[in-house]
């Protein structure tokens, strides 16, 4: 992913006399963001976020942070109501399934064009989806989606068919961007184009996207032309800060208009925007999980093993010993503050239809005192040193990936430095600002892992599968941390084939079990989304669910769309409790031969290794 970009064609190339033109225009523009202008002296809502952008390419991106660029460029087939994610049309007016469900059809909606005036088609669908088929590096982030497909053809401009090889409960939510055939064929390697060498990018959703640059920020102007309606800032920019604080700074002075956090703000800094005039504190159930993931042994599709794990992380006494050491309660009172929940199963309470726990038998609580003797039982007693050694002698050191960016990181890696140090194993915290590297290399022992799930979780289930190893070590999967087992398989397969919504449901939480006692990945807490923005640069903004929900990251692009000025004379369109807007109007969603299909989906998606 993190290969240079590769150029479309000569025509498409910016020129290189015209870079230090554009490298001015583009310090202008900086400087105007900041100040709550864009050149022309239109609005700008400026984003301060803690990711930095891995791809531009919707074929490679999986941050929060560059999944969530995605939903503002590009239309998908259907998109989430925010008050409760239902399905509703975007690209798509409608759609219906043949008897058998083995055929989709789906009316395209007709005047959408793309941002250089031409018009957006099924063909353009049909591309896309085709592409990811029979293209590894398309399918790089979003392949489990088409991975059941058999065929997909575009009768009409506003007919898309996709044939299917067995059921799909997923094909009212299929996140996948669309992107313009007309520009992307001349693609030469999806593995490495990262989609942004020229601008402005063409696409055709409420955004489009003018300049980037990175580690630094993305800038994006309104598509006036957009089908739903024009958003009501003029420009949006993510802006990166390295130093949360920093960034917490930045909008206390009215540098930027939001923050996030990566992904939220600490109770500290939190509770030090609380009393300012003009800022508001949105703490709401978040759509995250945080949870430590154990490296089970990096190896690829082709059987080979690769980077360097310790070995005894393939004892399944010594992960469940190592999550029995680990004090949830502990994380969520000191680290988070209460701003969270105890980590149970995989799929975080937000989504109830799929919140799964384990029984009293089950579960992995905190004992310390178990945690030694399962470590005793595995063989790895400790020494004259008080030192976990294994039969060679070498004593239990693990290494630890986290985040530099991340506050609760590093928080977290204290307390398993003096809980795991009290069983007598050494931790040695890696926090590096790019852990992507390492994590797909495979070397790490454990590391700091978390998701945004989607209403529908099949997304954030299928990065477990052996399906989503790469094929060889040399190429990247959509794997999360190598897990693959047989299992937990055969109940994915089951569950994606399931349209009975609480049949789905029951296999999705057998998946949670399963997962659960493999002990690879321990859910130590659901973070709420904790965000902040300025109330007079920002007079509404729609969170999801509307209720109560978070701002960035969402299951769509309800919150910067619907984000209007604080000067704005327009009605507002109501507003809840919270003082955030909620005005979406949308279509009738059509499904014919299902009953009622509650199809919702992934992560924003996102989320993300990060």
């Amino acid at each position: 992913m993190g290969a240079a970009a590769l150029v479309l064609a000569s025509g498409l190339a910016t020129p290189a006399a015209a870079q230090p033109a554009r490298a001015a225009q583009t310090a202008q523009t900086a400087q105007a963001a900041q100040d709550g202008k864009d050149d022309k002296g239109g609005k700008v809502l400026t984003v301060a976020v803690a990711q930095s952008v891995d791809s531009l390419s919707p074929f490679l991106a999986v941050r929060l942070v560059s999944t969530s660029i995605n939903r503002l460029m590009y239309e998908y087939l259907t998109n989430y109501d925010p008050k409760d994610a239902h399905p509703v049309p975007a690209l798509a007016t409608r759609w219906e399934s043949s008897p058998d469900k083995l055929t989709w059809t789906y009316t395209i909606r007709s005047g959408v064009k793309w941002s250089d005036g031409k018009p957006v088609t099924a063909e353009d669908a049909a591309w896309t989806f085709t592409t990811m088929m029979t293209d590894s590096g398309a399918a790089t982030a979003n392949g489990s989606f088409v991975g059941n497909f058999a065929k997909v053809t575009a009768p009409s401009p506003t007919q898309l068919v996709i044939r299917l090889k067995k059921p799909q409960a997923t094909m009212t939510a299929l996140d996948v961007p669309i992107v313009p055939k007309h520009i992307w064929e001349k693609v030469g390697d999806f593995s490495k184009f990262n989609n942004d060498t020229t601008f402005p990018i063409v696409g055709d959703g409420p955004f489009i996207l003018t300049d980037y640059k990175p580690d630094s920020y993305v800038r994006l102007k309104a598509n006036k032309d957009f089908w739903r309606g024009a958003p009501k800032f003029d420009e949006l920019v993510f802006r990166y800060y390295k130093d949360q604080d920093a960034a917490v700074a930045a909008l206390r002075k009215g540098e930027v208009s939001f923050v996030a956090g990566s992904p939220s703000l600490t109770p500290a800094q939190a509770a030090s925007l609380k009393g300012d005039k003009n800022i508001h504190v949105n703490d709401a159930p978040g759509r995250r999980f945080y949870a430590l993931a154990t490296n089970p042994g990096a190896r690829a599709k082709n059987g080979e093993k690769f980077g360097d794990g310790d070995p005894s992380l393939l004892d399944e006494r010594v992960r469940h010993a190592l999550f029995m050491a680990v004090d949830r309660k502990t994380i969520v009172d000191k680290v988070f503050q209460g701003h969270a929940v105890e980590g149970q199963g995989y799929i975080p309470p937000r989504f109830s239809q799929y919140f799964w726990k384990p029984s009293a038998g089950q579960e992995l609580a905190y004992d310390p005192a178990e945690a030694a003797r399962l470590l005793d039982e595995a063989g790895y007693k400790k020494n004259t040193d008080g030192k976990r050694v294994g039969k060679d002698g070498k004593p239990l050191q693990y290494r630890v990936l986290c985040h530099a960016t991340d506050p609760n990181d590093k928080a977290v890696g204290k307390y398993l430095q003096e809980w795991w140090g009290k069983l007598g194993i050494g931790v040695t915290l890696d926090c590096l600002d790019n852990v992507t590297d390492p994590w797909l290399a495979g070397t790490y022992d454990l590391a700091f892992d978390g998701w945004s799930v989607n209403p529908d979780p099949d997304f954030v289930l299928s990065i477990h599968t052996c399906g989503a190893l790469p094929q060889t070590p040399k190429d990247t999967g959509a794997t999360d941390n190598f897990i693959c087992d047989k299992t937990y398989d055969e109940l994915y397969a089951k569950q994606l084939a399931e349209y009975d919504p609480a049949k789905r449901a029951a296999l999705v939480k057998q998946m949670e079990s399963r997962l659960y006692d493999l002990g690879y990945m321990n859910v130590m807490a659901y973070p709420n989304a904790v965000e902040a923005y300025r109330t007079d640069q920002i007079k509404s903004i729609t969170t999801m669910p509307s209720a109560a929900g978070n701002i960035y990251g969402q299951d769509g692009y309800w919150s910067w769309w619907s984000a209007v000025p604080a000067d704005s004379s327009g009605s507002s369109g109501g507003s809840s409790s919270t003082g955030i807007v909620v005005g979406i109007v949308v279509g009738v969603v059509v499904v014919a031969g299902l009953g009622v299909l509650v199809a919702v989906r992934r992560r924003a998606t996102a989320d993300d290794r990060e």
